[in-house]
């Protein structure tokens, strides 16, 4: 956790990395109530000629506010997010968050965010989102109006 107070634009986020299984696209969908085949049924989606399951896209923005919340602790509230998919993301593949601080207010700040497909060697493979915008009020931990 980060102290708020010396946050400046341009300070990097630190990055959130994350390999994505199987195991734990069953579970997001059980949590999500989300069952459409292609996110967990491998023959299903070897029918549709895909290399593997297909992750959530809902995934990502999950892991973006996980990010952010792991950087500015617990009385931080994630007001917006936006992104779009770039690519798909499959099961086993690993993805990190990105990001850097574009404005810094007294009680919030903006970012732009983004997550990528990482390849064995550590190197970017593709987008997996174009950028995220992401907006964070800072010392409030239930959000607007809490005390």
């Amino acid at each position: 956790m980060t102290d708020h107070a010396t946050i400046a634009v341009g300070d990097e986020v630190p990055a959130l990395e994350r390999t994505i299984t199987l195991v734990d696209m069953v579970a997001y969908a059980g949590a999500t109530w989300d069952w459409y085949r292609s996110h967990y049924d491998p023959a299903f989606v070897e029918a549709a000629r895909l290399p593997a399951p297909i992750v959530d896209g809902q995934v990502f923005g999950a892991l973006l506010v996980e990010q952010l919340q792991d950087w500015l602790g617990p009385r931080s509230f994630v007001r917006e997010l936006s992104f779009t998919f770039k690519n798909l993301v499959f099961a086993g593949e690993t993805v990190r968050c990105e990001g850097s601080v574009t404005e810094v207010g007294d009680h919030q700040l903006e970012a732009d965010l983004r997550v990528v497909v990482v390849a064995e060697d550590g190197s970017v493979d593709r987008p997996a989102t174009g950028v995220a915008r992401a907006v964070v009020l800072l010392g409030q931990a239930d959000g607007p109006g809490a005390s």
